[in-house]
């Protein structure tokens, strides 16, 4: 006798079951190495600095202007001609020097014929102006053969003494000049001069609300009119301050914050909360905490990291 087995419509599904229970276990025995590294920490290379003590000095920059304070005018002493001219636009002369020689128009007309009936009168009509200072010419306003008017001016020389610097200070500042005395200039080669407050002008600028400072200074060199240099004013100064790269320093986005990263061990950066004092081109003063010279502090690579951060150091 032949039984006929009939299948049961629910195995089919019970069987395709275990079979996708089967693989998924054989395949979550163990981890990828990609999950591995996305697992691990990541670790970021920097550069340290430590912390530095010495002077510092918060400072404002100003332009200073050159300039001849003292103008002499050479002026025509008699009415005639102008005979002879010995100085030349930009030319330096001294004290005494020849400038001009003048004839007058009454010994042009009639000197000759005086001469010749009195040979012993000797009427020239010539006058000499010279140079009553030191000083370079700045302005020559008339040549050889010209007529000239007695009180005529013929030349400008500017005061070779009455160089100086002349400095616009806001009035707000006025009070920091007491302590600003000697000052540094800066000209456009990069030649620095050392300068001293000559005078204060008594007045101040209606737009501006600026009033001048007249700066003199030693220069070994002539330098010219109009030059504009850089004076370096000191607001704030400290002799022994603690200070750190500004690029050091790190700051929230309102700037109310400020934050260093400070290694604890070769491999962790921690952050700090510092308060910042002054601060200057490429260096800024640590007021708290107190750092201690062999600490180690983030100074490349610390952008972004976070508190308690995985670090490799960099050595230069």
């Amino acid at each position: 006798m032949i039984l006929t087995m009939h299948k049961h419509p629910r195995i089919y599904p019970a069987l395709l079951l275990c079979a996708m229970l089967a693989v998924s276990a054989c395949h979550g025995g163990g981890s990828s190495p990609a999950d591995e590294e996305s697992a691990a920490p990541a670790i970021t290379p920097v550069t340290i600095t430590h912390i530095e003590t010495g002077p510092l000095s918060d400072t404002i920059t100003l332009n200073a202007t050159s300039t001849f304070l003292q103008k002499n005018y050479v002026k025509a002493n008699a009415i005639g001609y102008i005979e002879h001219v010995g100085i030349k636009p930009g030319q330096f002369v001294s004290k005494g020097q020849l400038l001009f020689t003048i004839k007058t128009k009454e010994a042009r007309s009639i000197g000759n014929t005086i001469n010749v009936l009195d040979t012993t009168f000797k009427f020239s009509g010539i006058n000499r102006i010279r140079a009553s200072s030191n000083g370079y010419v700045a302005q020559l306003n008339h040549q050889v053969g010209d007529y000239v008017q007695d009180g005529e001016q013929l030349a400008v020389i500017s005061d070779h003494n009455s160089f100086a610097f002349l400095l616009q200070v806001p009035y707000e500042l006025h009070q920091l000049m007491a302590h600003n005395q000697t000052l540094q200039l800066t000209l456009p080669d990069g030649t620095g001069l050392t300068g001293h407050v000559a005078s204060v002008m008594p007045s101040v600028d209606t737009l501006s609300q600026t009033q001048g400072l007249v700066i003199m200074v030693n220069s070994k060199e002539p330098l010219p009119e109009n030059l504009i240099a850089k004076a370096r004013i000191i607001k704030s100064a400290k002799t022994n301050a603690m200070m750190l790269p500004k690029s050091a320093v790190l700051a929230n986005e309102t700037l109310s914050e400020f934050w260093v990263m400070k290694l604890i061990n070769d491999s962790t950066a921690v952050k700090t909360i510092v308060t910042k004092g002054i601060e200057t081109g490429d260096r800024v003063e640590i007021t708290s905490p107190a750092f201690q010279p062999s600490d180690r502090i983030v100074e490349t690579g610390n952008y972004g990291l976070a508190d308690t951060a995985r670090i490799k150091i960099n050595h230069p």
